[in-house]
């Protein structure tokens, strides 16, 4: 094995804590007769236990050690797969690398570990290469990554040389892209002290935009703009606002599920770190993908600052916004900083500013969202078509649409008025009563 992986090329940089590398350096010192026999095997264990902890994470099963293989070769960043992520397979000498590559790794995928598990009278190889995973709720996992990694693991598995595994590897580079953006559709951000670290989110709400009922003009108005954002077509940044419990994050969430597999990206950051925005552009603006920056219930006090940060990026600053970064944010309020009457008194304050000037300048921050959507609290006939449609979705509820209404009516007024998330919840609470 050691051999093999000493031959790697563009795929070298496996990190010195990597599952293979440590396994390479075993079989090394197993070849060259290095150590005894239960070293050997307490390392081996070691190696074992942390493919066990991978693929526990992200719900592999069968093969674990080709589900392993597979998954760095869909997550390698080299000068090979960012160059196939941005433009597919092309002709170039760094082929004959990547083939050389591709080659080791098929010899990997064939790897005979009977000799080592004979010597060592073990055989958790063997167990590792047939393996049965314990069935597990999807927010254990990272199932999009899980999916994805193990359907290519079975194409690599079938492929009879380098060639198949250049042309498999390099249509997923171009239709999903490689690394942490590759499989993952969400990320919060952590502030570093020489930048920002992406952190995907494991487990994104699996919901469609049919899944949320009405507001069927503002959601129209939401796929136009992100169409034409995923298609490479002019777009603006867009601002939803209104009140709360109508739908507005629950839509964000579905365009990411919707776009996905277009290339669409999305980085949930928090106001405390809208410092960092120009960290973030420009870690992603040489990426094959389309990245929104979305800031949930984005709202400022008269005494905070950020907004000025925001304003900055969004439009305003020497260098230009990229075409693959947008911004999409919602608020429960449409001007988004809290205004007082004496932003519009026109009194002079003591920095020499006109109080008006200064509520205009907090308020050109909306304008720089080109496009802003409003969710209203749905009337009583809409509240009443909600809850009645999704109550349509679980055959456990049977009452009439009489008596959904009127139980309907009695829920919003105790808990906290009408609106699509009082219809979701009432709806929660008789699907679970009638199932206990």
């Amino acid at each position: 094995m050691y051999r093999e992986v000493a031959k790697l090329v563009l795929y070298r940089d496996l990190g010195e804590d990597s599952i293979l590398r440590g396994l390479s350096g075993i079989f090394e010192d197993w070849e060259k007769k290095k150590g005894e026999g239960a070293d050997l095997t307490a390392r081996i264990y070691e190696q074992i236990k942390k493919l066990l902890d991978v693929s526990t994470m992200y719900g592999f099963d069968r093969n674990l050690w080709h589900n392993y293989l597979t998954f760095i070769l869909l997550t390698n960043e080299n000068s090979f797969s960012m160059t196939s992520e941005k433009a597919g397979a092309n002709e170039g000498s760094v082929n004959h690398f990547a083939k050389g590559d591709f080659r080791v790794f098929k010899r990997l995928f064939d790897f005979d570990f009977g000799p080592i598990e004979r010597a060592l009278g073990i055989d958790c190889f063997s167990t590792v290469c047939n393996y049965k995973a314990i069935g597990k709720k999807e927010r254990m996992y990272n199932k999009n990554v899980s999916e994805k990694v193990q359907a290519v693991s079975l194409r690599i598995e079938e492929a009879k040389d380098e060639e198949e595994i250049f042309t498999i590897v390099t249509d997923f580079y171009k239709a999903y892209g490689v690394g942490m953006f590759g499989l993952n559709k969400a990320f919060r951000i952590k502030s570093l002290p020489e930048g920002v670290e992406f952190l995907p989110i494991n487990n994104t709400e699996q919901v469609l935009l049919c899944d949320l009922v009405g507001y069927e003009l503002q959601k129209q108005k939401l796929i136009d703009n992100t169409e034409a954002f995923v298609k490479g077509l002019p777009a603006n940044n867009v601002l939803l606002f209104g009140d709360s419990g109508t739908g507005k994050s629950t839509s964000i969430k579905a365009i990411l599920n919707e776009y996905y597999d277009k290339g669409l990206r999305m980085i949930e950051i928090y106001k405390h770190q809208f410092q960092d925005l120009s960290a973030i552009i420009a870690q992603i603006k040489n990426r094959n993908y389309r990245f929104v920056i979305y800031m949930d219930d984005l709202s400022f006090e008269e005494f905070e600052i950020e907004y000025k940060f925001l304003k900055a990026v969004i439009e305003g600053g020497m260098e230009t916004k990229p075409d693959n970064v947008l911004i999409y944010a919602t608020s429960n309020r449409r001007h988004i900083i809290r205004e007082t009457w004496g932003d519009r008194d026109d009194m002079e304050t003591d920095n020499g500013m006109h109080r008006s000037d200064t509520m205009q300048e907090k308020l050109s921050l909306v304008a720089r969202f080109g496009v802003t959507i409003c969710y209203s609290k749905p009337s009583q006939k809409e509240y009443f078509k909600i809850v009645t449609e999704l109550a349509k979705r679980y055959p456990e509820i049977t009452l009439s649409e009489q008596e959904l209404c009127a139980k309907a009516n009695q829920w919003e007024l105790s808990h906290g008025g009408i609106s699509g998330r009082t219809a979701q919840q009432f709806i929660n609470y008789l699907a679970g009563r009638t199932v206990g």
